[in-house]
């Protein structure tokens, strides 16, 4: 493969597993009421599924973590997306409830062993001061990708059944997977610039390393408050707002693949201008879209009418852009020995404290109140992030502002 063609391939391989990743978790949130009438169980119960996957999503993550900072990454990830394209594949003779949770415990595992390399596979292709706009492509799938999954179970789930949608992902992600394999490893720690320190480059250092954590806590916030609005908007509108649920998924599913795309590069571009200005520029941005989405994100929940939609864009558009400036801090607050590792911790981090628990806590609120009541775990745990974030600036790493001759030719 032509050398200066290869990093963009990789990030283009990369970044549509990626997709398809996020595709695959969101289609339950579009056709859950539907699976509800098959397989009857409580909001709480059906919140654990995504509990069930995160569960065993941050098992693995920190196993994956410590061999792809010794072994191959490359083999590692074409491993994990062949594991969850085949546990996709299983929702075709998914006939009852405990099958279905089955069916997400090894697509939990699966997409681990790619979500924790990745990162660090990308970071041996570029350098820190580009990886907001790099991570701003990369992870616009998080929003896209989840978008893509509503839009599609809502059509698919109504035409074919709710089977029909979680099928669609499976076939790309295995060519994707065979792409990738073709791709050669990168050098560790080839695009570096900042120095090696032992917090940066050592496991127990790790543990003393500000920057990480501070960037760490934050999106486990985030997380929190994404990964429980995601579960349950769909439903917020159909059941409490009495919007039909196709309808629903169609605005919401448009409302996010925009705001995937147009706030994740934005926040990426911005992150990555004001960090040769400020140090912290990554930590700044995405504390402050934080702080400006509460208010939009009361209005949201609260506010019927026709003001509830552009409520949801706002509220959702500043949560976005924080995406690639937080996931570039944490790629930039470690070295390469160490990264694959410390992503892994942070997985580990994030799922733990951030939306592991955060549907079946809103699922279980909403048993007892409304789901309106429930959304307010989320939007305190939105204003605990930015608060963190804020905080977190004074440990972010000083880029230096020249790059080596050394790399620049690499």
């Amino acid at each position: 493969m032509a050398r200066s063609y290869y990093p963009r391939t990789a990030l283009a391989i990369l970044t549509g597993l990626n997709f398809f990743n996020y595709m695959d978790r969101s289609v339950l949130f579009a056709v859950q009421p539907l699976v509800q009438k098959e397989f009857p169980r409580s909001d709480a119960e059906y919140g654990f599924l995504t509990t069930a996957f995160f569960i065993c999503y941050m098992v693995a993550a920190p196993i994956v973590g410590y061999f792809a900072d010794r072994y191959s990454r490359k083999w590692i990830m074409v491993g994990g997306a062949l594991l969850w394209c085949a546990a996709t594949l299983l929702t075709a003779v998914t006939h009852n409830f405990e099958t279905l949770l089955f069916r997400h415990a090894l697509v939990g595992i699966g997409e681990a062993t790619f979500v924790a390399v990745s990162p660090s596979f990308l970071s041996d292709l570029f350098s820190e001061e580009h990886r907001g706009r790099i991570f701003g492509v990369f992870y616009l799938n998080i929003g896209l990708g989840t978008a893509v999954g509503y839009i599609v179970g809502g059509k698919l789930g109504e035409l074919y059944g709710w089977r029909a949608p979680f099928l669609v992902a499976a076939i790309p992600g295995f060519l994707l997977a065979v792409a990738l394999a073709f791709l050669p490893e990168p050098v560790r720690g080839s695009h570096d610039l900042l120095k090696p320190t032992g917090e940066r480059t050592t496991v127990l250092g790790l543990f003393r390393n500000g920057a990480f954590w501070m960037a760490t806590l934050g999106m486990a916030m985030t997380s929190f408050a994404l990964g429980g609005l995601q579960v349950w908007i769909p439903t917020f509108l159909s059941r409490s707002r009495g919007v039909p649920l196709g309808y629903a998924n169609e605005v919401f599913g448009g409302i996010t693949a925009f705001n995937a795309i147009a706030a994740t590069l934005l926040g990426g571009w911005v992150g990555d201008r004001l960090l040769a200005r400020t140090k912290s520029a990554y930590y700044l941005v995405s504390a402050a879209t934080l702080a400006i989405s509460v208010p939009a994100m009361l209005l949201a929940i609260y506010k019927t009418g026709p003001m509830m939609f552009p409520a949801i864009f706002v509220a959702e558009f500043f949560l976005f852009l924080n995406t690639a400036p937080l996931n570039a801090a944490v790629v930039n607050s470690v070295g390469a020995a160490i990264r694959a590792t410390a992503i892994a911790v942070n997985l580990l981090a994030i799922h733990l404290l951030g939306d592991t628990f955060s549907a079946p806590l809103i699922g279980r609120i909403s048993d007892r109140t409304n789901l309106e009541t429930g959304f307010l775990a989320a939007i305190v745990a939105i204003a605990i992030g930015a608060l963190i974030l804020f905080y977190g600036m004074r440990f972010a790493p000083e880029i230096p502002n020249k790059i080596p001759a050394e790399v620049a030719a690499g």
